[in-house]
């Protein structure tokens, strides 16, 4: 079974964010980045099925340089290999952008499964892996809990809302994206580390993926980010008992909506 874990570097959860000067995002110089959570736990399931069923785990990551850092870990845990979307022209793609870079990649390799996070910690948009199976042509499923292979089909288990479940089946090759929780993701062994660097890393460019800037074009952008004000105000309502309480009711109904 070949298993592709799409794996996305994003800044670190206890990283001190502060706006850039252009107020599109957050000042990338000073904060430390790491493997994004679901993403972690993706590639986890992955390994487990590769350990379960055999075949090998290939990680697949767009982004700068610096994410070559996110791809090192995965090898040390146990990925085979992995391809390094490193282009000018990835930058600042939207959900569509990205899907069509990692699919050009990901179809050469012919994968039984492809497994994503559900979403990324930084942008959330819970968007990539659902478009990127409409562009592979494969079947998939989201918030996945827990996953089940036999006889060329995959089973899989959705959490809903309210505590609630489902179990969905689909035929190979499917494209999964894992929930955070489904597993606990490994430490990678010094014995890991030492063998990751031999593993084969390929760097992939905009033109490697025969792909054209204009159709990689975000049909979405940031327009502005910013930290929200702080205001406070206090208001006096006046009247007797009963007109007080209706006053009352009805600000909290109509105007802060919480009844």
């Amino acid at each position: 079974m070949k298993i592709v874990v799409c794996l996305k570097q994003v800044p670190s959860r206890d990283a001190l964010l502060k706006v850039n000067s252009a107020s599109t995002w957050a000042e990338e110089s000073d904060i430390g980045y790491e493997v994004n959570e679901p993403d972690a736990y993706a590639l986890e399931e992955g390994l487990r099925l590769k350990e379960k069923h055999g075949g090998e785990v290939v990680v697949c990551t767009l982004g700068p340089a610096r994410a070559s850092q996110a791809i090192k870990e995965a090898l040390a845990k146990g990925a085979d290999c992995a391809l390094h979307l490193d282009d000018p022209a990835f930058t600042g793609l939207d959900a569509l952008g990205t899907a069509r870079a990692l699919a050009a990649a990901i179809r050469k390799e012919n994968p039984d499964m492809v497994l994503t996070g559900l979403q990324s910690d930084d942008c959330g948009f819970a968007q990539t892996g659902v478009i990127l199976a409409e562009l592979l042509g494969l079947p998939h499923s989201t918030i996945i809990m827990e996953i089940q292979v036999e006889d060329g089909r995959v089973k899989a288990k959705r959490e809903l809302e309210g505590g609630w479940f489902e179990w969905v089946e689909m035929p190979l090759p499917a494209l999964l994206t894992i929930q955070s929780g489904i597993n606990k993701p490994r430490y990678a062994s010094l014995k890991g580390i030492m063998a990751a660097k031999n593993k084969p890393l390929q760097k992939l460019t905009l033109e490697d993926l025969g792909l054209d800037a204009g159709a990689l074009a975000p049909r979405q952008k940031i327009s502005r980010v910013y930290v929200p004000e702080k205001t406070s105000r206090t208001e006096f309502i006046e009247g007797s008992a009963k007109e007080i309480a209706a006053q009352l009711v009805d600000k909290l109904k109509n105007d802060a909506k919480v009844i």
